[in-house]
Parts: structure tokens; C-alpha cells; sequence
């Protein structure tokens, strides 16, 4: 009953992505849905920029193993991120009424600045999307028993043909849907096992020394590796293109800042919330862990869950997967299009960048696959794609929109000493976290080459 759930349910995302796509009939439909999304729906588009994989078996593996310290990245980073797009930066970029943060570039320094931004963020997609690829298949492997590699391979098609036909319009009204089935799913589990611990302030009593446990020990080190892991998603993910294009689909600036404020609220709160269910799980079940860290929600409801519950709970997962998926196909895929191959045709018509975007999904949908297959440790996809949009584009992005003297100059050697700066650092094992090297570094770049090149601004 449960496999036929799964099968049922990515069945009807698969009509709803098709019907979306009807609302298709441009490039501006199928990349910023017409820039017409309500604040219901860019709210839920926005919240669910990352709620996936990460959120819902990687951050309760890390909580299980070291409590509050292991999730400072996610779900607090990733909550301080949309709080700071909303209070600083949404306002500014819905007014550049552009596609992707690369035209940002190119129009605010040079067509130098887009073409190496593009180059940095692209990749930068590709470690993130294999994440949520293997986790839908370590669910379908989990629910129907069919190998892991062929469950990937079948999920991630899927995400790519809804993607590939609808374009942002399918992502938005999937993840309205996928976002509701989150909501009921993880509250009401939450309230059932937090119940059947006990009640909540058996649960928080019983819980292991240290387990709240919010700031770090005393030690210069200790805080650095500390705001390094709030930094890393809470101003990393700043200058990236699918919460860029997540922003620029709302129907007014208004909209857009709102929008983020609330998506950053029900992040904090619905992402705390799979913390609560572990919790309750090691105390009701303390064999699960022996099973895997990340497997220990799977297995409680499996094992220990009606067909209510594991509808409910596989249900909230695979929505949470699906919609990551979806949009970090999507945003690499406008940046290749856009900022890759647009330049080299000249007047090319509407229609046919339409189809170089579709074809972009492809592409980045296939190298994310081989990605997948390569790699199986979700923690480790996730991390790896994180951490290099912070020391390259996230200064020339801040000073762009407040600084007014900065310049293509700075711009390009801030991305080039950051990115330089982190690589040697992560060669080097530096005591100080390589985050803070290529950011430092990235500061440095665009002091010196602001200051030392006076140039022209492009009109």
C-alpha cells in the first residue's frame, strides 16, 4: 500500500508539473513565471529553496550524533539567509528586473564579471542537486525495496521532465502542493511521537547532556569553526541563483521581501521540527541509531509506524526532496543558458533560448546523476557545494548594490583571490576555518582592485 502511495503520488506531480507548463509561452514564463507569484506561493516557493535532503535526513543525522552544535548550518543558516535576502538584498534585485545574478554582474561590472560568475555558480549546483537525487533514492529503495541506483535514476528523471516542461511555473505550483504536504505531515508526527515520549518536557528532560547545548565552548577556534558553519548557508547562499530567481518570480518587490521574511520563519520553525521527531525517536528507540544516523527517521516509521504515519511522513519527505530538486535544477540551468551559450547567437529568438534553457536542464540534470551515482554520503554532496558562492560572489554581489565605487576590476579579483584564497587554505589544512581564508581574501580583492584600477562603470 505504501510503494503504491509512492508511485500514486509521483505520478500526480508529474500531471500537476504538465499542467503548469501550459502556463508557458515565453522564456520570462518558463524562468521567473512571468514574475507574477501571490505571497502564498512565493512564500512556499521560497521556504522550500532548501528544504530537502539536507533539512530532513542530513541535519537530524548531525543532531543526532552532536545536538544543536551540528545543525547551526541548517536550519538556523539557512533561516538567517532568508532573513538577510528580505531585509538587504530583495528589494534591490527584484528592481533589476533581470534572469539570473550573472546579468547582475555583467550589468552592474562587465561582461567579464558575468562570464566568470557563471562559470563559479554553475558547478557550484551540481554536488547539491546529486544530494537530493540520492536521497529520493534512498527513499524509493526504502519504501519499495528496488536498488538504489535504478530509485535514483527513475527520481531524478522525474524532477527533470517536470522541470524540463513547466520551467518555474511547474516548480512554483509543485512546491505550493509539496510545501502543504511538509506541513501536515512533519506536525502532525511531530505531535504523535512527541506524545508518545512522553510529552515534550519528558522528552527535553531525557535528553542527552549537551544536546541544547547553543554556543560553543570557550576557544578562538571553537568560534570560528562556529560562525563558519552559520555563515556557510546564512551568507554563502545570498549570491545564488535559484533564491535569485525564487524572488524575481513574485509579482511585486513588495512580494519579494515579505515573502522571504515568512519563508525564513517557516524554515526555522518546520526545520526545527524533524530535530524534535530524532529526539523522540532515540529515546522511544535507541537500536535505530546502530541501523545508520541517517536512516533513523526512515526506520522508526517503518518499524514502529502505521500505514497512516508512513504515508504521512514519506509523503512530507519526498515533497521536501522533489521541490529542492527541482529549483537547483532550474537555477544552473537559466545561468548556462543565459550567460553561457545566449551570447554566442546573436538576436536569437525568444523560442529558441527557450529551448537552450530546456536543453540546460538536461545538461545539468545528467552531470548531477553521474555525481549521484558516484557519491552516497548526503552530508558530503551537500558540504562540498556550499561553501564556494560565499568567498567568490557574495562580496562583489554586497558591494555592488551599497558600494558605489566598486568596479569590474575589484569584482573580478575578489572572486579570483576568494576563490584562490579557500582552494589554498583546504590544501594548506589551515587552523583557521579555509571559509574565513577565501572570504578575507575575497574582501581583499575587491579593496585592491577598486582602488588600485579607476575605470569607467558600464552604462
Amino acid at each position: 500500500m505504501l510503494a503504491a502511495f509512492v508511485l500514486l503520488y509521483l505520478l500526480i506531480t508529474i500531471l500537476v508539473g504538465r499542467w503548469a507548463a501550459r502556463k508557458v509561452k515565453t522564456a520570462n514564463d518558463f524562468v521567473v513565471a512571468g514574475r507574477s507569484l501571490p505571497l502564498g506561493i512565493s512564500t512556499c516557493v521560497i521556504f522550500a529553496t532548501w528544504f530537502g535532503s539536507e533539512t530532513m535526513l542530513g541535519a537530524t543525522s548531525e543532531f543526532a550524533q552532536h545536538g544543536l552544535l551540528g545543525v547551526m548550518e541548517d536550519p538556523f543558516g539557512a533561516s538567517l539567509c532568508l532573513l538577510l535576502v528580505g531585509l538587504f538584498y530583495a528589494r534591490k534585485l527584484y528592481r533589476s528586473n533581470l534572469l539570473t545574478f550573472c546579468d547582475f554582474f555583467k550589468v552592474r561590472y562587465g561582461k567579464k564579471a558575468e562570464l566568470i560568475s557563471a562559470l563559479l555558480m554553475i558547478p557550484s549546483y551540481f554536488g547539491w542537486i546529486a544530494a537530493q537525487i540520492v536521497a529520493m533514492g534512498i527513499v524509493v529503495n526504502t519504501v519499495m525495496g528496488i536498488d538504489t541506483h535504478i530509485a535514483m535514476v527513475a527520481s531524478g528523471i522525474i524532477v527533470m521532465a517536470y522541470t524540463y516542461m513547466g520551467g518555474m511555473w511547474s516548480v512554483s505550483v509543485t512546491d505550493f502542493i509539496q510545501t502543504i504536504m511538509i506541513i501536515i505531515g512533519i506536525v502532525v508526527i511531530t505531535f504523535i511521537v512527541v506524545d508518545k515520549a512522553g510529552g515534550l518536557s519528558t522528552v527535553v528532560a531525557n535528553a542527552p547532556a549537551g544536546t541544547f547545548r547553543f554556543f560553543p565552548e570557550a576557544g578562538w577556534n571553537n568560534w570560528l569553526q562556529y560562525l563558519a558553519a552559520w555563515f556557510t548557508i546564512g551568507l554563502g547562499s545570498i549570491p545564488q541563483q535559484d533564491v535569485f530567481q525564487r524572488l524575481m518570480s513574485s509579482k511585486s518587490e513588495s512580494v519579494a521581501q515579505h515573502s522571504s521574511y515568512l519563508g525564513a520563519l517557516m524554515y526555522l520553525v518546520i526545520g526545527s521540527l524533524p530535530l524534535l521527531i530524532v529526539l523522540c525517536a532515540q529515546q522511544l528507540y535507541p537500536g535505530l541509531a546502530a541501523q545508520g544516523t541517517e536512516k533513523i527517521l526512515p526506520n522508526m516509521v517503518l518499524q514502529h509506524g502505521g500505514l497512516f504515519i508512513q504515508i504521512l511522513f514519506f509523503g512530507a519527505l519526498l515533497s521536501a526532496v522533489m521541490s529542492t530538486t527541482s529549483g537547483a535544477i532550474l537555477a544552473p540551468a537559466t545561468v548556462l543558458g543565459e550567460n553561457i551559450v545566449r551570447p554566442f547567437f546573436k538576436d536569437i529568438s525568444d523560442k529558441k533560448f527557450l529551448r537552450v534553457i530546456r536543453l540546460s536542464v538536461v545538461a545539468v540534470s545528467a552531470i548531477s546523476l553521474v555525481m549521484a551515482m558516484g557519491s552516497q554520503d548526503i552530508y558530503e554532496l551537500v558540504a562540498s557545494s556550499s561553501v564556494l558562492s560565499l568567498v567568490s560572489l557574495f562580496v562583489p554581489l554586497t558591494a555592488g548594490l551599497y558600494w558605489k565605487r566598486s568596479n569590474e576590476a575589484g569584482a573580478i579579483l575578489s572572486i579570483i583571490l576568494g576563490t584562490a584564497g579557500y582552494i589554498y587554505a583546504e590544501w594548506a589544512g589551515t587552523e583557521t576555518p579555509s571559509l574565513f581564508v577565501g572570504l578575507l581574501s575575497s574582501i581583499g580583492g575587491m579593496l585592491l582592485g577598486t582602488f588600485a584600477v579607476r575605470q569607467k562603470q558600464p552604462a
